[in-house]
């Protein structure tokens, strides 16, 4: 997809569902942290952090109340449209939503304990300038090699063709160019099991992970065939590779 298409795509989806996937009935074995969970405990109750492509803020809301305030952007209208409707409906008060590029964030002329960015981009220069003396980055980002056997089968995807590891040694390089001391990573592979067919379904038609997903010509000869090819006695199978940067400053 181009910059203008994942735009418009982004915007779609934060209007439907916000990213939020909870509705997909999906186990995993192999998963080796929950990001925000980490997150949660690299802060202290009086933080102010930031969150980078906040999405519709399900995930901030949640951990919110631990910490003293957070700032958390989103360049989507509709993401953040839904971020500030979850936040009223959870009457969560000390958590400010801005519309705006992860490049935009010094703007907000704040410095912070902790800046956390989960699938989104980010650039490394701006959040040097943000993080205090001492503070610390944490990203997880989706590996090129994330739902590989699906991109396989429909021939295109998200980073399709990419040597595996590519965005994290940039990213890694990145960050110790813009001035980190301290940087390293970590990474997982898990197996993930879809129940369904609509599981599926559901997940490539809200996620870039099949560009376009359902509107090439073969996409559903392309699926029909997957999931005869996949499914097991514990789901229609793939996997899901990540990795987690952090970076102190």
């Amino acid at each position: 997809m181009t910059s203008e298409d994942l735009n418009q795509f982004y915007n779609r989806i934060g209007k439907e569902i916000g990213w939020y996937f909870s509705q997909v009935n999906t186990t995993s074995t192999g998963v080796k942290w929950s990001f925000y969970n980490r997150v949660k405990q690299l802060s202290k109750p009086t933080d102010t952090i930031l969150d980078l492509g906040t999405g519709g803020g399900e995930n901030i809301l949640k951990l919110a109340p631990a910490v003293a305030h957070v700032d958390a952007v989103d360049q989507s209208p509709t993401m953040i449209q839904t971020a500030r409707t979850n936040q009223q409906r959870l009457k969560i008060k000390n958590v400010t939503f801005h519309e705006m590029a992860s490049e935009e964030i010094e703007f907000l002329k704040q410095s912070y304990e902790l800046v956390s960015c989960c699938h989104a981009p980010f650039s490394a220069k701006a959040v040097e300038r943000v993080v205090s003396e001492n503070g610390i980055f944490l990203t997880q980002q989706v590996s090129e090699g994330d739902k590989v056997n699906l991109k396989e089968c429909f021939g295109r995807g998200q980073a399709f063709g990419v040597k595996d590891g590519t965005l994290k040694e940039t990213y890694m390089d990145a960050l110790k160019a813009a001035g980190f001391k301290e940087v390293f990573a970590q990474d997982y592979n898990a197996v993930e099991y879809y129940k369904s067919d609509e599981d599926l379904r559901f997940l490539l038609t809200h996620t870039p992970i099949i560009d376009h997903f359902g509107k090439e010509e073969d996409d559903e000869k392309h699926f029909q065939t997957y999931l005869a090819r996949y499914q097991t006695e514990n789901g229609i199978e793939t996997n899901s590779k990540r990795f987690m940067i952090i970076a102190r400053r």
